[in-house]
């Protein structure tokens, strides 16, 4: 017969032994994400909290069932080449790629490991999928591509004199490429002239934007990560010209843009998400399709149109968001 405390001992040993299995275990089940993020600025960290969002909304919490290890390239794209093979060396179960050189960087490293974007204009011409109805790749994800045609309708309403449109914008970066085509393209059908201000880097923005500031009646910033991270520089370059700024996102108007027509990153990041949770319960990448968004968010800084003395259309006022502030 065994005695009464080697009896208490064995049942301890079996509680210990199973609170290990259980707590293994549940470390196990949870899903690993990498997050791979080109550079820091407002739009990019929506989106990024956007598509933390959606997944908690989808039954995805980090702490709980889901292991988040996010790492930012510091807008240099040899670091998200060596962020996307440390994410492969790991197993991550599935990487969240935020902008387009971390996108490609990420598929470049893995055909294998599920790949959500976010904040990439055009994957097709980045080479990441094939079509954004069916992407035939372990790669979908949500594009930040809006109508230029649309974002030019207001920009007329809103200042109906302007023949020259200014575009600043990294000439390394595929999706401002695609973007300034865009433009040129339908500023040609209005009768309206862009003048191009291409920057190899974010240390040559300065003397790109100086160099034709005092020959445009407004300067056109796209979605372009080196322009975004320095939109401190470019508000206060073109206040000093009283040069508005119409935006395809709205970070830039509260540091001295006049006026965005363009998404929502965070609503963007949000959609991602969602595609996310999808994958992680078994779903092929290659079965979602590309989200996009189609309604434009209008955002007006009230001071800087004060100071440009530039009064916006009631139709466009009234549903407009307001910021104020940039103003120095």
């Amino acid at each position: 017969m065994v005695g009464k405390k080697k009896v208490a001992l064995i049942l301890c040993a079996l509680v210990a032994v199973s609170s290990f299995v259980a707590c293994a275990k549940k470390e196990g089940d949870k899903k690993k994400i990498g997050i791979s993020q080109i550079v820091e600025h407002p739009a990019l960290d929506s989106a990024r909290k956007g598509f933390i969002d959606g997944l908690k909304e989808k039954g995805f919490e980090e702490g709980k069932n889901l292991e988040i290890d996010y790492q930012n390239a510091q807008g240099d794209i040899a670091t998200t080449q060596t962020i996307a093979q440390g994410f492969v060396s790991n197993k991550k179960d599935l990487v969240l790629a935020i902008a387009t050189p971390s996108a490609q960087s990420a598929y470049n490293a893995t055909k294998d490991i599920p790949i959500v974007f976010t904040a990439v204009t055009d994957p097709v011409v980045a080479g990441i999928v094939k079509d954004v109805k069916s992407t035939g790749t372990n790669v979908t994800g949500t594009s930040d591509n809006v109508s230029i045609a649309d974002q030019l309708k207001v920009l007329q309403k809103v200042l109906p004199n302007a023949k020259t449109i200014g575009v600043i914008y990294t000439t390394s970066e595929a999706n401002s490429g695609v973007q300034v085509k865009a433009l040129k393209e339908e500023a040609a059908k209005l009768g309206l002239q862009v003048k191009e201000a291409g920057a190899a880097t974010s240390n040559d923005i300065d003397q790109s934007l100086n160099s034709i500031l005092g020959s445009i009646d407004v300067l056109y910033t796209p979605t372009d990560n080196n322009v975004a991270a320095a939109y401190d520089l470019v508000g206060k370059r073109t206040l000093e010209k009283n040069v508005p700024i119409f935006g395809a996102e709205s970070a830039i108007v509260a540091k001295g843009g006049l006026i965005t027509a363009g998404i929502d990153y965070y609503k963007l990041g949000k959609e991602a998400g969602y595609q996310a949770a999808e994958i992680l319960n078994g779903k092929k990448p290659s079965e979602i399709p590309v989200g996009f968004q189609t309604d434009l968010q209008t955002t007006i800084n009230t001071d800087v149109a004060k100071k440009l003395g530039i009064t916006i259309p009631a139709d466009i006022e009234k549903s407009a968001e307001k910021v104020t502030g940039g103003v120095n």
